[in-house]
């Protein structure tokens, strides 16, 4: 049961009780209870109507009682005589006329809903009319973020000022990001551990590029919200004055802020300018007809203005549109108690306006109370009202005899000198609806249109266009437009895979981390980026690649082909190898690398980057800078260290013959060939076969008579030997076991080399034979 249906039953109990009510049937009250909890308010309504009639006097707690089940049956007008014949006993309290308010505004709300062909607009009220759902989302937001463009911050939704990228990619205003109590990026939600701003610690950093792009398209908008700051700042330290001043400075640089409107409301109430704030918070409800906030702050002006019949007309917009808004229903229901009692503080209005004593159902028009409702309504003539209905989607009218479409009563006289009597259904088909909630008819002329300043739309536009035609429809100027603006200091080409650094300098991510591999300072201000270089959170800053998608798009697309064809040149294995001078490779072998020189940092990125994850591996050469013949290492696994060293976990694949030599951005290359055994047959193969079982024995034998330690170290590095094949040609290098035998023999690179280029299984047997022999021999005993 309703919280005010229990209030009044509680009084209804204590009157009960009273001898001086007679003839009403505990029984009967307890079938309307019932109905009322099924929802069958109409049975309620007559069953407390036959028992008001019964008694010589009204009873307050059963006329409210009965006026509940009206207002909860959507009878508005009969519930309105009931309360006032509550009224007139004894001034209602506002939490008595809770559901009157609830069913005026779910009234307006389900007509609207019912009017409107505007998909996004339903969507909108039907979020507002189920409130926030536990989803934590605030229902002002949903109409904010379709209206917000690129350039928006995701947290004020105002132009971005001062943008501030943060680790993820996503920019918010610098002065929204300070105090570090976003936990969370708003857009991607990622966690962010700890506030945003460079490496030391110096706080927020200014994006650079962004900044300087935002003040030259948007210059205008710009200085209006620097205003806007300054008059926050001037607000705080109560200089109203001059906060008023900036906030008006601000307003005639961009017409149409909804956000600035609002302050400037809240800050002219503040200073008790009640005039001034209801022109503000009429602006904003043109702008914004759907924001329950700008309704609020309309009511809230004119409450101070004592214009209390108005006052109440955006309220009970605000809990139509959000009906959750608990603190604005209450001051609602305040405004309407007070109405209520003014009606009755009249002795003579209260003496004319005694009760009927008997009949099924009782009604009193409170002509005080509809007349000050109706008088701040606009209207023309009775035409005028009769149309208003029909904007609401309701095709009776308004005379006399006639019914109210929310009220299933005929109208009585009301007391109105010159006109027909009007009913609340009237009074509701004429409050100003917000020019987006209605809908408009081509084939009425006469669909009523409140006098507003707001723009002719078409039927065809959203019902949101002039919110978003100032909050969502900001276009770079084409004469504004410089590819130059976007390009990036170290390559001087446009911006690929821009990426921001904590210090707010903008650079493509190739060309960041080539720098980085050199130095871990920032190229531009020479800040230390060593803590960002040991993350490696490189993210594109999205604002800067959605600018380059929408506006630069043939330049970037010439800009990634470019890029395009420089990993296609990188990723040719056999044309452009990326050689790594350093030690002595063998297939099927693992080679680990500790890269710590600049050059070799951007080759093995380039070698992840094209996606071959292979580098050709050569000793030195003092002639030529590396050796003639080397083997082909593929990358298993990279580990970074935060001073940008790594340690590369690599295998050999294959063995290949240098026939030219190069170099490109420091590191050596080379066009290569690759090298394969020459199978043999018939009785070479079988002397072959021979040979190899021959070998693998010795060299099994070698292995074992090793000293333990010896034995340890050469497993813990090479692992165990492999074991011998039963095809040795199957291999295009050969047999696994003897790469790993000429790894582990104490061998110099030259010799290593020498059998490493040799093409014949049966050559490279041979000479493995004799180094076993030579090693077993000088062995010490």
């Amino acid at each position: 049961m309703d919280a005010g249906i229990q209030n009044h039953e509680e009084h209804f109990v204590h009157e009960i009780s009273n001898p001086g009510a007679p003839g009403l049937c505990p029984e009967m009250l307890e079938v309307a209870d019932e109905a009322c909890q099924a929802g069958n308010f109409d049975l309620a309504v007559e069953i407390y109507s036959s028992q008001l009639a019964d008694l010589h006097q009204p009873d307050r707690g059963l006329c409210l009682r009965k006026a509940d089940a009206l207002a909860r049956a959507g009878r508005i007008a009969e519930a309105l005589d009931s309360y006032c014949i509550a009224a007139n006993l004894q001034r209602l309290r506002p939490d008595e006329i809770g559901l009157l308010v609830e069913s005026i505004a779910r009234t307006v709300r389900l007509k609207e809903q019912g009017d409107c062909k505007n998909t996004s607009h339903e969507n909108i009220l039907s979020a507002r009319s189920s409130g926030n759902g536990g989803s934590g989302v605030d229902v002002d937001d949903i109409e904010d973020d379709q209206c917000l463009d690129m350039f928006s911050c995701r947290i004020c939704k105002c132009l971005l000022t001062e943008p501030t990228t943060l680790e993820c990619g996503h920019t918010f205003c610098k002065r929204c990001l300070e105090g570090g109590e976003m936990k969370e990026c708003k857009s991607c939600h990622t966690k962010q551990n700890k506030p945003a701003g460079d490496c030391q610690g110096n706080g927020l950093r200014v994006n650079v590029v962004l900044s300087g792009l935002l003040e030259k398209w948007f210059d205008s908008e710009t200085k209006s919200r620097r205003l806007w700051l300054e008059g926050e700042n001037l607000w705080r330290k109560q200089q109203l004055s001059d906060a008023l001043e900036k906030y008006s400075k601000a307003i005639e640089l961009v017409k149409g802020t909804c956000g600035l409107l609002c302050r400037r409301a809240e800050l002219h109430m503040e200073m008790k300018n009640f005039s001034q704030a209801a022109q503000d918070g009429d602006s904003m409800c043109r702008l914004k007809p759907t924001s329950p906030k700008a309704h609020y702050v309309k009511a809230k002006a004119l409450s101070g203005l004592g214009r209390s019949e108005e006052a109440l007309q955006e309220y009970l917009y605000c809990v139509a549109l959000k009906p959750d808004w608990t603190a604005v229903k209450h001051e609602a229901q305040k405004v309407l108690s007070e109405m209520f009692s003014s009606v009755f503080e009249n002795d003579s209005l209260a003496t004319s306006l005694h009760p009927p004593q008997t009949g099924a159902s009782p009604r009193m028009k409170p002509a005080s109370l509809i007349s000050s409702l109706h008088s701040a309504l606009p209207r023309d003539n009775q035409k005028a009202c009769c149309s208003k209905a029909s904007a609401f989607g309701s095709t009776q009218t308004c005379d006399s005899g006639g019914d109210s479409g929310l009220s299933s009563s005929p109208l009585n006289q009301t007391g109105f000198p010159g006109e027909e009597p009007k009913s609340l259904t009237a009074i509701l088909s004429s409050l100003p609806v917000p020019r987006s909630l209605k809908r408009k008819r081509s084939s009425d002329s006469n669909s009523f249109a409140p006098p507003s300043k707001v723009l002719k739309q078409d039927g065809a536009c959203s019902s949101l266009a002039p919110a978003a035609q100032i909050l969502g429809g900001r276009v770079v100027p084409p004469h504004l437009l410089d590819s130059a603006d976007m390009e990036c200091s170290l390559c001087m080409r446009l911006f690929y895979e821009p990426v921001t650094t904590p210090c707010g300098h903008t650079f493509c991510l190739k060309c960041l981390e080539r720098c980085l591999d050199h130095n871990s300072n920032c190229p531009l201000c020479k800040e230390n980026l060593s803590e960002y270089l040991a993350t490696r959170g490189y993210q594109k800053t999205f604002l800067m690649e959605e600018v380059l998608q929408r506006y630069l798009s043939e330049e970037l697309a010439e800009r990634k082909r470019v890029h395009e064809d420089e990993m296609k040149e990188l990723s040719n294995l056999n044309q452009e190898v990326p050689i790594f001078v350093c030690t002595m490779a063998f297939p099927t072998i693992p080679c680990p690398l500790h890269v710590f020189e600049p050059r070799y940092r951007l080759m093995i990125r380039r070698s992840m980057e094209t996606g071959t994850k292979q580098f050709g591996m050569c000793i030195a050469d003092e002639l030529k800078g590396f050796a003639d013949y080397g083997c082909m290492l593929e990358v298993r696994d990279v580990k970074f260290f935060p001073d940008g060293r790594s340690v590369v976990d690599t295998i050999g694949v294959t063995r290949f013959k240098v026939l030219s030599h190069g170099q490109r951005d420091g590191y050596h290359t080379a066009k290569i060939d690759y090298l394969e055994d020459k199978k043999v047959e018939g009785e070479e193969l079988t002397e072959l076969l021979k040979l190899h079982d021959s070998v693998y024995d010795q060299a099994t034998s070698w292995f074992t008579s090793l000293k333990d330690n010896m034995k340890t170290q050469i497993l813990s590095h090479f692992g165990h030997l492999p074991s011998k094949d039963p095809e040795p040609q199957g291999n295009p290098s050969g047999p696994a076991w003897c790469w790993w035998l000429l790894a582990v023999l104490p061998l110099e690179n030259r010799a290593q080399l020498t059998i490493l280029a040799m093409t014949s299984l049966k050559d490279r047997l041979i000479a493995i034979r004799r180094v076993l022999i030579f090693v077993t021999r000088k062995r010490p005993r």
